[in-house]
Order: structure tokens, then sequence, then C-alpha cells
């Protein structure tokens, strides 16, 4: 079993580094976000971390990982990676972009001050061509969409100074586990 795992998530890893962000990636990152709704969140938001691509794949253990960019009042200030470990039911592999929103100054110092932690109450709206669904300890939500340029973000508020949107990429994945994000931050 543990050298299947290993497999597993080494063919996630590999399928992901083998498309590297650039600058570009970013740049196409946010504009579908923004067309999918959150460019408010863009506009009014004291600052955000963007990624492009997270890979995530699992067989009853999984985990995910991911390189972006950090922003504060739209300068690009460092980069950032986020990795995050589950248990419970899950079997496949996917890709997703997710961008967080910082509401204020002291949000985003408390993402960029080292390893910051999302635990498993953290709550994402999911943005998707199919439907998608997140669930925390104070409930949960759905959202679908048709495709991604008439997505809706809808209950885009923060918790804790922050907001957290995902959009799904491809793959397939079943899951019903239980994890949380961790982010590392390393100044430009």
């Amino acid at each position: 079993m543990k050298s299947f795992l290993k497999v597993l998530m080494l063919l996630v890893a590999v399928s992901f580094a083998a498309h590297p962000a650039c600058a570009d990636d970013y740049s196409e990152t946010k504009r579908m976000f923004a067309d999918a709704g959150a460019s408010n969140m863009f506009d009014s938001a004291y600052g955000y971390a963007l990624f492009p691509t997270i890979g995530k794949g699992g067989f009853i253990v999984g985990g995910a990982y991911g390189e972006g960019r950090v922003y504060e009042q739209g300068k690009y200030i460092g980069d950032t990676s986020m990795t995050q470990a589950t248990i419970g039911f899950q079997l496949g592999g996917t890709g997703y972009s997710q961008v967080v929103f910082f509401e204020d100054k002291r949000a985003l110092r408390e993402f960029t001050s080292g390893n910051f932690e999302f635990g498993a109450e953290a709550q994402a709206t999911v943005i998707t061509a199919s439907a998608g669904a997140s669930a925390n300890t104070s409930g949960s939500s759905a959202t679908a969409s048709g495709g991604k340029n008439n997505a809706s973000t809808g209950g885009n508020g923060y918790t804790n100074g922050m907001a957290t949107f995902a959009i799904t990429k491809g793959g397939l994945m079943y899951e019903a586990s239980i994890g949380g994000q961790k982010f590392s931050f390393e100044p430009k």
C-alpha cells in the first residue's frame, strides 16, 4: 500500500511539475477568477496569493502541492507553496487553481509570517464547470455552473480576514476526507 501511494503521489507531482507556472500562467489565472465573478475581490482586497495549478491525488491517504505568488496591493512581493495532507475515503487525482484573498494588512502579514496553516475547518468557494461542494464545522455549501466563463462565486465573504476560491482544472477524484493546507512564504 505504501508503495502504491508513493507511486501515485509521484505521478501527480510529475504531471504538474511538467507544466511550470510562468508569468503568463499567473495573468491567465487571475483573469479566469475575475471572469468567474471574483473581479471585485481583486479590486477590494489588500492582497492575494495566486496558485495557477495545484495537483491533488489520493488513495485513502492523499496530498496536494502547488506553487504560487503573493501580491500586496497589486505588487508581487514573494513566492508561496501549498502542501496538503488528507485522510479518509479518496481515490483519484485532480488539478485546480486557487486564490486566497487578504482583507487587510494584518491578514497578509499573518499569511506571510512563516508557515501558515488552514485547518480542517477552512472553507473554499468552489467555482467549477460541474458541481462542487465544500464543508466546514459551521456548515456546508455547494456551487455549480456551466463553465468557467459563466461561473459565479456566491458567498464571497471573508473569514478571519481571508477568503479562498478554487477552480477545478481537470481530473477525477472521489473524496470524503479531512485535512488542512499548509503554506510557506519566501519574500522576493
